[in-house]
């Protein structure tokens, strides 16, 4: 379909955005830009904490949000997207803020390591140890470890693809995986980078800036950078796959949505026509973004009331 009205007047947004930042701006530029969010609505919560989880290369920051004090509940653990280069938990805290009062769910937004200063697996490996401290030390979060999911969008869709891989592997049966237009491959070769590449919010330059920052020297087939890549997908978790019908990222995200199926994995892909990258993220400015949020929530809170898992880690 046509560019959504929306979409067209977020792009000359975008347009003048990139006008401020000239044409060659530096990784610090850009994470100051992305930095300066959008303002959005924040919903008040009755616990918001930010902690720290032990990772491999050190203490891994998290901010924890909870609806109410009580508990246990079911636990979100949440990548915030931006390349594996910007953006924090605050580009994603009215996200998360809304995951949480409305799937009725603690969420765990990880702040994991950023490239260039460190590349892949960094970001990975603090993704699990996220997961893995929701699951292991429940008590500390108030949180059912039977009961946690992972999700992200962009980026982050790649890092909560990759931890259910990684939780598969390691006997950890997750509720769900929420994939909110993921990167799940390294050759941006697909009909949407071709057709989307330029003019369209996320260019395919960029991505292909931040995709060499992030994985360095490390094998583009490695199942952890690009988990369409990894031979099997049977066993992880059941899937929720989003996209964008003006993204660079659109093919990827739905070739993975088909080998999950393939797999025998439960899943629902659900493609957004006339929208673009981010807005999923921007209800204020897309009203596709409430619904696209609203069908993520009714996701998990129906992945939340399944049967109770008994594995454990």
């Amino acid at each position: 379909m046509p560019v959504h009205p929306q979409t067209r007047r977020f792009l000359e947004f975008l347009g003048a955005w990139s006008d401020l930042l000239g044409p060659d701006p530096s990784i610090q530029d850009m994470r100051r830009v992305v930095g300066s969010a959008l303002p959005a609505p924040r919903r008040e919560l009755a616990h918001v904490a930010d902690l720290t989880v032990p990772g491999e290369g050190g203490p891994v920051p998290v901010r924890l949000y909870r609806p109410e004090e009580r508990g246990p509940l079911p636990a979100l653990v949440y990548f915030h997207g931006g390349g594996w280069v910007v953006g924090g938990p605050g580009n994603v805290d009215a996200a998360c803020r809304e995951f949480a009062a409305r799937a009725g769910c603690a969420v765990l937004s990880a702040d994991y390591r950023l490239a260039p200063e460190h590349p892949f697996p960094a970001a990975a490996d603090d993704a699990w140890a996220v997961t893995a401290a929701a699951v292991r030390d429940p008590g500390r979060f108030g949180v059912d470890p039977a009961n946690v999911a992972v999700a992200g969008d962009s980026a982050g869709g790649n890092l909560a693809a990759v931890t259910a891989l990684a939780a598969r592997e390691r006997g950890v049966r997750l509720a769900h995986q929420l994939l909110v237009y993921p990167v799940t491959d390294t050759a941006m070769d697909t009909p949407s980078y071709a057709a989307y590449g330029t003019g369209y919010g996320l260019d395919a330059a960029s991505m292909a800036l931040f995709m060499d920052l992030y994985r360095g020297g490390a094998d583009p087939a490695d199942p952890r950078l690009a988990p369409l890549r990894a031979p099997d997908l049977a066993g992880a978790a059941p899937a929720t796959v989003i996209t964008a019908e003006y993204d660079v990222l659109r093919d990827e995200g739905e070739a993975y949505a088909r080998r999950l199926e393939e797999a025998g994995v439960p899943v629902e892909l659900r493609r957004y026509a006339g929208m673009v990258h981010s807005f999923f993220l921007l209800p204020e400015l897309f009203d596709t973004g409430a619904e696209a949020m609203d069908f993520a929530v009714r996701r998990l809170r129906a992945a939340f009331a399944a049967p109770t898992r008994k594995d454990g880690p």
